[in-house]
């Protein structure tokens, strides 16, 4: 356990953040989901700039690392040409 003041808050605030991340990071990659799930072209190319959106907000954030959402936004617009 914890012996200093600051080594306590520390541990609250990782805590903290940790489950704010994993609540963003949980739900961005429920909107790729969808988006590889979706079969109409026109919701689609709605749906991809808010998911590029939010890859980009994550990697701003450090939630995930900037290659790593450049990789699957990538991937993501190839899906979308791709679909007939």
């Amino acid at each position: 356990m914890a012996n200093h003041k600051s080594s306590i808050k520390r541990i609250r605030q990782s805590e903290k953040r940790r489950i704010h991340n994993k609540y963003y990071h949980k739900t961005t990659r429920n909107a790729i989901k969808a988006l590889r799930n979706t079969d109409d072209k026109i919701a689609a190319v709605a749906l991809l700039p808010k998911v590029a959106a939010m890859l980009d907000k994550l990697a701003k954030q450090n939630i995930i690392h900037a290659n790593k959402a450049a990789n699957l936004k990538s991937a993501l617009q190839i899906f979308v040409n791709k679909i007939a």
